[in-house]
């Protein structure tokens, strides 16, 4: 039970004037010696004001993040506002050396108002494959996704997604559905990898749905002919495919804000996304990091160098608290 300090005065000084010993007095009153010693000293200490109850918090926490880091976060989400908290938490880290978490970033811009509702439903499927791919290049994803030129009509973007990595190894704009730009696609997507012309011990598997395009035996012939497996999807169940329908969602989130009136137009926007969602898109299921990295190799390398500046930072915080308390 929690006492004002008018209370904890009043006991004080029913204690002072009470002609039993003072054990006895506050076990008639119910309240601890230990308690009572701890209000007495405090009264002697510092008066009534002293008997007031302290606020649980620190005055200080040590890792908190200082206002000029706090500036220059807040800089860097108006000046990038497509990135989302946690794109934003990576890309200060990696750019400024100093580690930030998504939960920090997220609370700053809640505070001053930078943080806005998705425009999409984001519908989450299993946690995780059971049979997961370990290196690029074992498993490639294929599928088609509809995109329209006001005049023209619809094209179709056929794609080839490293399954490792999420990696947009090559891409083809058609104007039809066929096994055709389905083999152009493949062609494209060898040269790409290099495995048109290295010696691998197992050629990239190749999953799709069953389309007719995917079901041609003209396509089987061209498969077979490079020792390429093809695994299909169950009907009716596009989660198989999971990945490569992630990354018509997000694809289309992006380029389909404007519309367009050239192919030429529309190719040059699937261009530049793909580019910026290679090289610079940062992956939450991928630890953060881009399909290049992951794809080239390089990922361990930079999650160890996070770590560092994590580390670092933190460091930082500790001795600019221990200096403030001095």
């Amino acid at each position: 039970m929690r006492y004002p300090a008018s209370e904890k005065l009043e006991i004080i000084r029913i204690v002072e004037k009470s002609h039993l010993p003072a054990r006895r007095t506050l076990e008639q009153l119910g309240i601890p010696r230990a308690t009572f010693h701890r209000w007495y000293d405090r009264f002697l200490s510092g008066g009534v004001d002293a008997l007031e109850d302290r606020s649980p918090r620190p005055r200080r926490v040590w890792n908190r993040i200082p206002e000029g880091v706090r500036d220059r976060i807040i800089d860097l989400a108006l000046d990038k506002p497509e990135l989302s908290p946690r794109e934003l938490a990576v890309t200060f880290t990696d750019t400024e050396s100093y580690f930030v978490s998504e939960a920090s970033v997220y609370r700053l811009l809640k505070a001053h108002d930078l943080i806005t509702s998705p425009a999409f439903i984001v519908i989450k499927a299993a946690n995780e494959f059971h049979d997961k791919t370990t290196v690029p290049n074992q498993l490639w994803q294929t599928d088609f996704t509809y995109l329209k030129v006001i005049g023209w009509g619809w094209f179709y973007l056929s794609t080839i997604l490293d399954d490792f990595s999420r990696y947009i190894i090559a891409w083809k704009l058609c104007t039809t559905m066929k096994a055709e730009d389905v083999t152009d696609t493949l062609n494209l997507a060898l040269t790409a990898s290099g495995c048109d012309q290295a010696t691998v011990h197992q050629r990239p598997r190749l999953l799709s749905d069953n389309g007719p395009c995917y079901i041609a035996g003209e396509l089987a012939d061209w498969l077979q002919d490079r020792d390429i497996d093809h695994t299909r999807g169950s009907p009716c169940h596009p989660q198989t495919q999971g990945k490569i329908e992630r990354w018509h969602q997000t694809l289309k989130n992006r380029i389909l804000l404007e519309n367009y009136f050239l192919p030429g137009d529309l190719e040059a926007q699937v261009a530049a996304f793909v580019e910026h969602y290679n090289h610079r898109r940062y992956h939450e299921s991928l630890d953060n990091l881009t399909p290049a990295d992951v794809y080239f190799g390089r990922g361990q390398t930079i999650l160890l160098q996070r770590e560092r500046i994590k580390r670092k930072t933190i460091e930082q915080r500790r001795l600019q608290h221990r200096k403030a308390a001095a």
